[in-house]
């Protein structure tokens, strides 16, 4: 690999997390001068049951004194660093500027629209939730409108995929490609929709920030390998601003990602999947999530058809919490398992 490419890469990456940083100071200032967090604590699970273990949590005490909208400081530093290094290579003319450019039509337009557009979708939401009146103040968008939102944008992407870019088969790794035609879309939106449902693991400082971080910079190291450069520099750019938002987000958090950064950031981390034709891996690079998501499912259905619960709480996180675990524990070692997961799912991309 070419030192360029290297360097296309590491840089705007760089850059990424120094524009979040910059940037939250301003948007910490907004945050709390308008009281911009939940007006009251939530009462209830997603079944509808009272969350009485929840509550009681620790990671919880602060849900109504610490902003939501956190999520901001990641895609805006993903759109401003992406715009900022478009523009200057129109500005100062050049090999290297014009090589640091890594917004493409074919690798980076995609991912970059799915996560301005799903954040922003998740930024209602988010102030639905903080305006502290009308019937969506205590949750926000109800679950199946947000649902629907993503079944939307994952039928748009998967209609991009099969009819712009011909995509109508996905790669298993040791065991070739399977095709699936005009299944392709749906398949398409029910990888968007499970991402999505790992959106749960938002729940204590630090956690989500790391594990989608991670995620992330797994998926920039597989398309970088593959030599989609711009679809790595892309991954590595949204790296850098979680990584801003994660300096500002370890405990005591200055503020909450909450859904307008985890709506931006499993649609397009989906996008990004099926561009590097790596979807099969997905299950190890984001087991953090899927633990999330798999355990609250668990959970709702052994309420449901058996009266037990399998968790103290739900989802996993806060079950380790109830048992005793201090939320920072929880955090690190899920970051490590994250870490290891990823690894593995990195290296059966590209062996596979």
């Amino acid at each position: 690999m070419e030192v360029l490419s290297v360097v296309k890469v590491f840089v705007p990456a760089t850059a990424a997390f120094f524009v979040g940083i910059v940037l939250t100071p301003f948007l910490t200032h907004f945050l709390y001068k308008h009281k911009l967090w939940r007006k009251e604590a939530k009462q209830t699970t997603i079944s509808g049951a009272e969350a009485a273990v929840t509550r009681s949590l620790g990671s919880q005490q602060n849900e109504t004194k610490v902003p939501r909208m956190g999520g901001i400081v990641i895609w805006a530093s993903v759109l401003l660093t992406t715009l900022g290094f478009w523009l200057f290579k129109d500005l100062f003319p050049s090999t290297l500027t014009e090589k640091l450019n890594f917004l493409s039509r074919n690798q980076t337009w995609l991912p970059l629209f799915t996560l301005g557009a799903a954040s922003l979708a998740g930024l209602l939401d988010d102030a639905l939730v903080v305006s502290g009146r009308g019937r969506y103040a205590s949750g926000g968008l109800p679950l199946h409108v947000r649902i629907l939102i993503v079944l939307a944008i994952g039928a748009l992407g998967g209609w991009w995929f099969f009819t712009k870019l011909g995509v109508n088969a996905v790669a298993v790794p040791f065991a070739g490609e399977i095709f699936l035609g005009l299944l392709f879309v749906p398949f398409f939106m029910l990888v968007m929709l499970a991402l999505f449902s790992g959106s749960v693991i938002d729940g204590i400082d630090g956690l989500a920030g790391g594990i989608m971080a991670i995620i992330f910079a797994a998926y920039s190291i597989i398309a970088f390998f593959q030599d989609q450069i711009d679809i790595a520099a892309f991954s590595a750019v949204v790296t850098g601003g979680l990584l801003a938002f994660l300096w500002f987000n370890i405990p005591p958090a200055r503020f909450y990602m909450s859904e307008t950064g985890m709506l931006g950031l499993t649609t397009s981390l989906t996008v990004i999947a099926f561009l590097t034709d790596a979807v099969f891996v997905l299950p190890l690079i984001a087991f953090p999530l899927v633990a999330a998501s798999g355990s609250v499912i668990v959970q709702l259905l052994s309420k449901k058809f058996f009266g037990v619960k399998v968790f103290r709480a739900a989802p996993l996180h806060h079950h380790f919490e109830a048992i005793g675990w201090p939320s920072y524990k929880v955090t690190m070692r899920f970051w490590v398992l994250g870490a290891i997961f990823a690894l593995l799912g990195v290296v059966v991309a590209l062996v596979g």
